[in-house]
């Protein structure tokens, strides 16, 4: 009896299995579907890169090239200045991220585990940071800057972006979690405050860390309001401002040469894509334990 039972589970076994299968498929659909959906734009723009002109002109679009057309990124090049857009880009990011690194790990490791008169309002105050927009502050910080003389130059590029309040945010919620014995383990061993942060907090949070360092450098290599506003000329023009400044050189002509504007766009998002692609686990981890606090 027990062997007839075991060779044909109850019907409600059967549905409940099932169910589950239909609902993992239909999980797997969506995931599907919905990654469908955000690739989509960058695969048009890599296609639409090599495509000729005439093709791009057609009425019935193509979702793959008729003829490989690789002349649009040496023209790109050729055109304009764009290592030297690049190397711009290039480096205001890693500056401005290295900043926001240290002053980040710095403050956020005084707002968790320091003590001293005003913590929490100043704290308040970073908070209210994050509510503020650039556009609402970037008049008085653009009179400084101009009053200065740092417009088209490196510095006024990086340092108006040298401190993130979200950096501190995150990592003043990450130092938080840590518990004292492992700090008060780190003074045993003779370490100072540099030494506790770089050898004890540092390790320990190293997916919060990593998280919020490529946020800012997919932030700076993206950014585009605050260097517009501060560079006039091509020496100093990041990517992302250049991306504006080819599609305007196309604008007057008869054709606007779609290609050659999506094979800049490719250069420009190659780097993004790549370092997320690198640090895809960190930057899980590092949200995930994030959520928990």
């Amino acid at each position: 009896m027990a062997q007839t039972t075991m060779n044909n589970p109850p019907k409600e076994f059967n549905s409940a299995r099932l169910r589950k299968k239909t609902g993992v498929f239909f999980q797997y659909l969506f995931a599907i579907l919905l990654t469908a959906f955000f690739i989509f734009p960058l695969y048009w723009m890599l296609i639409s890169s090599f495509k000729t002109t005439e093709e791009l002109l057609l009425s019935k679009p193509t979702f793959w090239p008729k003829t490989f057309n690789f002349d649009s990124y040496p023209y790109i090049f050729n055109s304009f200045p764009m290592w030297r857009f690049i190397f711009n880009s290039f480096f205001m990011t890693v500056c401005t991220t290295s900043l926001q690194l240290i002053i980040g790990v710095m403050a956020a490791y005084a707002f968790s585990k320091g003590d001293f008169p005003g913590k929490d309002i100043l704290f308040v105050l970073i908070l209210g940071a994050l509510m503020i927009p650039i556009q609402v502050t970037f008049i008085p910080t653009y009179i400084m800057v101009a009053h200065w003389g740092w417009i088209n130059t490196y510095i006024g590029l990086i340092l108006p972006e040298a401190v993130s309040a979200y950096f501190i945010f995150m990592l003043r919620q990450n130092f938080k979690a840590v518990d004292e014995s492992y700090l008060d383990a780190g003074r045993v061993d003779g370490m100072g405050r540099i030494g506790i942060i770089v050898h004890v907090l540092v390790p320990m949070c190293k997916p919060a860390i990593v998280t919020v360092t490529v946020i800012a450098l997919i932030n700076g290599w993206n950014s585009y309001f605050w260097p517009k506003m501060v560079t006039t000329s091509n020496d100093y023009r990041t990517l992302s401002i250049a991306l504006r400044e080819i599609s305007s050189a196309f604008a007057g002509l008869e054709i606007m040469n779609f290609n050659k504007i999506m094979a800049a766009a490719v250069i420009s998002v190659i780097p993004v894509v790549f370092l997320f692609l690198l640090c895809q686990r960190y930057i899980l981890t590092g949200f995930s334990k994030a959520a928990m606090k």
